[in-house]
């Protein structure tokens, strides 16, 4: 199994390219930051995890500058979207950073996306909150064709234009991993039809046995060869119960998430996740 870590990279905490070299150091397989634009003040939708909404998720960098930095101090730990809110983005620009970071890193970007649950936020990006996901749908189909054709064009509701030109194009091919977050009833529909791997938040993704065996058989339904789908878990409070379960369900990497906070208080916390990585899975070239 994998193990990453995952941090709201902010103006107030570890910079991305200091933590970066810390857990490349350490074995850690990737590094995962993700993004909001900004809070509307308003707070009209309810945190999802209950109560006040921590500030990280208004001071955070944007997750391509974060992890080019990262990118720039670092040769081996992959570096992950956790996740891109691309219902929120144009798909010609996007697909432009992805490309791009994926080259300057030289093909280690891991292009994690969701579709987010901010109604307001999203609103503030033209994004209809009803119609978040056959958006997400249309700008992750237009990327792709961008990524891997000389001559791009997608015709749809939402995105629509004729041939361009779009260089770079990235060092993975087809393009870079795509996982979808999410556990909603829909979610594996979409896993399917145009992503490479699936992404729950920690016990939100229920009995992850369960969950694994319905991914398989939905992707055998579709004529699609599960094996070609991985599963990423980012684990909210691990231990060695939990890491080993995720091991023996067949999860591929587990992702340990660290405090958006200054390096005092990071470093012990990333120290004890290392402890939970078995030393003959550590990344060390």
């Amino acid at each position: 199994m994998l193990y990453g870590a995952m941090m709201f990279a902010t103006d107030y905490a570890i910079r991305p390219d200091e933590l970066a070299r810390e857990l490349e150091e350490r074995g850690f397989e990737s590094m995962w930051v993700p993004e909001h634009t900004h809070i509307p003040a308003s707070r009209r939708t309810p945190y999802p995890g209950g109560g006040d909404l921590p500030r990280e998720y208004w001071h955070s960098y944007d997750p391509f500058i974060a992890l080019t930095a990262a990118a720039a101090v670092t040769k081996r730990i992959r570096l992950g979207t956790g996740i891109c809110l691309m219902i929120e983005r144009d798909p010609i620009t996007t697909a432009k950073e992805v490309a791009s970071l994926d080259m300057l890193s030289n093909g280690r970007l891991i292009f994690g996306i969701g579709g987010g649950w901010n109604a307001e936020e999203m609103e503030n990006h033209g994004t209809n909150y009803k119609k978040r996901w056959k958006i997400l749908r249309e700008r992750i189909l237009a990327m792709k064709e961008i990524w891997t054709k000389e001559e791009a064009e997608y015709h749809g509701e939402f995105v629509n234009f004729d041939p361009i030109w779009s260089h770079p194009k990235p060092v993975q091919k087809p393009h870079p991993p795509i996982l979808m977050g999410g556990y909603g009833p829909t979610t594996f529909d979409r896993v399917v039809e145009y992503c490479d791997g699936w992404f729950p938040i920690g016990l939100m993704a229920g009995n992850i046995e369960e969950k694994i065996a319905e991914l398989k058989q939905k992707a055998e339904s579709a004529g699609r060869d599960p094996n070609t789908i991985s599963v990423t878990v980012a684990l909210p409070q691990p231990d060695q119960n939990v890491v080993d379960r995720m091991a023996s369900a067949g999860v591929e990497r587990v992702i340990f998430i660290l405090p958006s906070a200054q390096r005092d208080k990071v470093m012990p916390v990333l120290d004890k996740y290392s402890e939970l990585i078995p030393q003959g899975e550590k990344i060390t070239k």
